[in-house]
Formats: structure tokens, C-alpha cells, sequence
């Protein structure tokens, strides 16, 4: 097999020096890797429709461009690189640097590169980095939780925490001014935001470093502490709040890592600042705006970023009206097949537990397609 490539595809060293065949030092695990261009998620719509679909370029459409030309290994050289076998055969599953495909396309030596020098042209970045994390995450046919996860975890972030959004700094910021934690002048910072269309001026305070860490996880340690046992863990109810009237002004839940997310997923920000006042310490006389009943929400992380789906409280089992898809509209503007990349991640990810996917009660669900109708069941 090796010998057929090194007779029919004779290199021109001359061209080699003008072509960069490497990847880069770090691969990106978040870029999308599949080996179809298109994928229907497993938990579409009956007739799938608008973020159903993953339309991505696939590692068979790479390597048909750049190898399996009818001269080439399409037809005339060995080894066919048609069909998925053929291709997967070329690699080993979880482990690209000793994977022949990604050798040939990365290597500097212009007498075994793929494609020929010659050609003049190499594959892009994002292509090699697609065969690199779809090798790394088990060469399958079909994309799973590890094709998924790295993206959609990339996606919310780098979509929903710019410096006035779901920012964990911004927020601690807000609390830092409202005197609900204790920090120096050195522990924040201030900037200034200037609607450029209206031309109204924001002053945003953000927590800076070693402090914004510790009092963030502080704060989840205690969501998750007091919704174990609300009544053995009273104490542990969270006091500081992202809603009107507590702050100055209404702030996200912050999303600026996974834990963040699943975080917001197990108990969703609008459970753990409810619009108003839900106890008061006869003590303190702090006022807490949690709600005692994290599964009493009428929102959830994927509800507010896919507008096709209609949310039921978990609770109560009731199906909301409309839809609430704002964080992906409004906010980060994800594409059609980005929304249906975290939602094949949401269904398939085991930390997100299945209440928050389909319900307390087996055949109920909590989500449903508002064209079709349609329940995501279990």
C-alpha cells in the first residue's frame, strides 16, 4: 500500500519549503468534528426541522476533496477512500498521532505528505483539526457525547459571557457594590459601556482575581448544599441574588465554564432569584429571593436557547405558551446548527440528570416540539 503512494505520487521538493503542513501545537477540542456533513440530532422533531440538523463540513467531504479524486484514491491509487470503512481503516480510533491519515497529512517530509506538495495546496487548519478531534473521539460513523461536548460547552461560553452578560466577574462585581460579600478597592475593576445606539452609558464592576474565584465557588458550594436538603441546610440558603431589587441592576446567571452550565441546568438561575422576596431571617432579617423548590421553574438552559421547544414545569407538569429561545437569539445569535449541536450535547451529557430532560414521571416529559406537538421521552 505505502509503496503504490510513493510511486504515483512523486513529490517536487522545490514547492515543500512554500507549504506548512503541520497542525498547530494545541489542537482545538472545540471545533465540531463529524465524518458525515450533515447529522440529524436523535431527539428531533418527528419530521426534523430548523435545529435538528448538524450541517457541518465531514471528514468524508474533506478527504473527497483533498484525496479520493477519480486519479487518486477514489478510484485509481490504493487505498479507496470512499466510504467510511475505507477512511477509518487508515486510523486508529482515540489516538491521531499514530494514526496513518493524520500522519500524512501533517508531515513535513515531502516525499510521504498527502496530498502531493506538488499540488500546491494543503488542508486548512480547521480541516486537519476536524480529523485530529474526530480520530481523538473514537473515529465513529456517528457523532456522540465527545463530538458534542467540547462545542457546546465552547458555544454558551464564548456566546453568553461577554462583559455585561453571563459573567461570574461582573456578577461578583455587583455583589462587591451591594456590600453582600467584603472585598478591597484592589479587588475590582470598573469599565464603562456606551450604547452605541442610544448613546447611554453603563457603569459595569467587575471582580477581579484571587477573590473572583472564591467567592464564586463559595456560592455554588452553597446553591448545591442547601437544594440537597433544603431544611437540614437552611443555613446554606443562597442570599446573594442576580435579580431586581438587590442589585442595581438585573444580572445572568454566570455560564463561564461546564461546571457553570450544569450548575445552571440542576438549578436554574430563575429558582434561585425569583423576582421577589421568598423568606426573610427572623434573625438577620436578610431576605432571600431562592426558591426552596428548585424544580418549581418555568425555564431551563435549553428551552431559553432553542426557540422549537416548549418547556413544562417540572413540578407541576404544565407546558408554557411560548417559547423562551432568547439566549441564542438575543444573545450569542447561534446558528441553526449550533442550537441542535447543545441540544444533542444536553440529551446525551449523564451530569445533566433526567428530570431536567425528561421529567419526574416516566413517559411525561417536560419538553415538547411546539409544531409538531411532539414529547422528548426517555
Amino acid at each position: 500500500m505505502i509503496s503504490g503512494w510513493m510511486i504515483s505520487c512523486i513529490k517536487d521538493a522545490e514547492n515543500a519549503s512554500k507549504i506548512s503542513r503541520s497542525l498547530i501545537i494545541e489542537p482545538d477540542s472545540t471545533v465540531y468534528a463529524s465524518f458525515y456533513d450533515e447529522y440529524i440530532i436523535d431527539k428531533s422533531d418527528i419530521t426534523p426541522d430548523v435545529n435538528d440538523k448538524i450541517i457541518t463540513e465531514g471528514i468524508q467531504s474533506i478527504v473527497k476533496s483533498n484525496c479520493s479524486s477519480a486519479p487518486c484514491h477514489g478510484v485509481a491509487i490504493k487505498p479507496i477512500l470512499n466510504t467510511y470503512q475505507e477512511i477509518k481503516n487508515l486510523v486508529t480510533p482515540g489516538n491521531p498521532l499514530s494514526s496513518k491519515l493524520f500522519e500524512l497529512i501533517t508531515t513535513e517530509e515531502e516525499n510521504r505528505a498527502m496530498p502531493p506538495v506538488n499540488y500546491g495546496v494543503d488542508l486548512t487548519l480547521t480541516e486537519k483539526n476536524k480529523i485530529y478531534n474526530w480520530i481523538k473521539n473514537g473515529a465513529n460513523e456517528k457523532p456522540g457525547l465527545l463530538d458534542f461536548r467540547p462545542s457546546a460547552v465552547s458555544l454558551i461560553v464564548n456566546g453568553c459571557t461577554s462583559g455585561n452578560c453571563h459573567n461570574a466577574a461582573t456578577v461578583g462585581g455587583e455583589w462587591a457594590r451591594k456590600g453582600l460579600i467584603n472585598f478591597n478597592a484592589s479587588d475590582t475593576n470598573t469599565f464603562v459601556y456606551i450604547n452605541p445606539g442610544t448613546g447611554s452609558i453603563t457603569n459595569y464592576t467587575q471582580l477581579k482575581e484571587p477573590l473572583l474565584s472564591k467567592v464564586w465557588k463559595e456560592y455554588k458550594d452553597s446553591v448545591r448544599r442547601f437544594y440537597q436538603d433544603t431544611l437540614a441546610n437552611a443555613s446554606y440558603r443562597p442570599y446573594k441574588t442576580f435579580t431586581i431589587p438587590s442589585t442595581t441592576a438585573s444580572r445572568r446567571g454566570p455560564l463561564n465554564s461546564y461546571d457553570d452550565i450544569i450548575l445552571d441546568i440542576w438549578y436554574p438561575k430563575s429558582v434561585r432569584s425569583n423576582t421577589s422576596v421568598v423568606f426573610t431571617n427572623p434573625i438577620s432579617g436578610n431576605k432571600y429571593y431562592a426558591r426552596g423548590d428548585y424544580l418549581n421553574a418555568t425555564s431551563s438552559m435549553i428551552s431559553r436557547i432553542d426557540s422549537t421547544l416548549l418547556l413544562a414545569n417540572p413540578r407541576t407538569g404544565v407546558f408554557a405558551i411560548r417559547h423562551q429561545g432568547d439566549m441564542a437569539y438575543e444573545d450569542g445569535g447561534l446558528s441553526p446548527s449550533e442550537i441542535a449541536i447543545i441540544k444533542a450535547w444536553y440529551f446525551a451529557d449523564p451530569n445533566i440528570p433526567d428530570v431536567w430532560k425528561y421529567g419526574q414521571a416516566i413517559g411525561t416529559g417536560i419538553f415538547k416540539y411546539k409544531k409538531s406537538g411532539q414529547i422528548i421521552l426517555k
